[in-house]
């Protein structure tokens, strides 16, 4: 039980830097072209962010008996409410409460990457099912064969 869950605390830690890592690359390209610069808070944000998706991904596991397109749209959802609330008590503590303008930018900072990233990882999923499908019927051939052969 101790190892199932290093190993899978493992997993996650992998999944989480790399994920912040594809996401800070690409913001400071994005930054780089644009001319601005990022603060620390941005960065921060970022991490939380990309927390919370990796967390809510690893989630599937909750959702195996609906139908995937389901469990896109309620990890989506249970993401989109945390990050909003996220989002929401850092602008309780900030002195600079977020606007209209703020809002918009943060849900389509966070859904964009995420449906890349969900993407990325059920396609992970699909494959990895379909090469475990695949071995289960030539394990199936092979138990067919062994059977008329004796």
């Amino acid at each position: 039980m101790v190892f199932v869950m290093k190993k899978k605390f493992g997993q996650f830690f992998m999944e989480l830097c790399c994920s912040y890592t594809f996401v800070s690359v690409i913001g400071a390209v994005v930054n780089m072209i644009g001319g601005t610069e990022t603060n620390n808070v941005n960065v921060i944000m970022m991490f939380v962010f990309c927390t919370i998706a990796c967390i809510v991904l690893n989630l599937h596991k909750l959702f195996d008996y609906f139908s995937p397109l389901f469990m896109i749209v309620v990890q989506y959802v249970i993401a989109t409410i945390l990050v909003f609330g996220t989002a929401y008590m850092f602008g309780l503590i900030s002195e600079e409460p977020l606007t209209r303008k703020n809002w918009y930018e943060l849900f389509r900072s966070f859904t964009i990457p995420y449906f890349i990233g969900a993407g990325i990882y059920y396609y992970g999923i699909y494959a990895e099912a379909k090469v475990q499908s695949h071995m289960i019927k030539e394990i199936q051939m092979a138990d067919e064969k062994g059977k008329s052969a004796g």
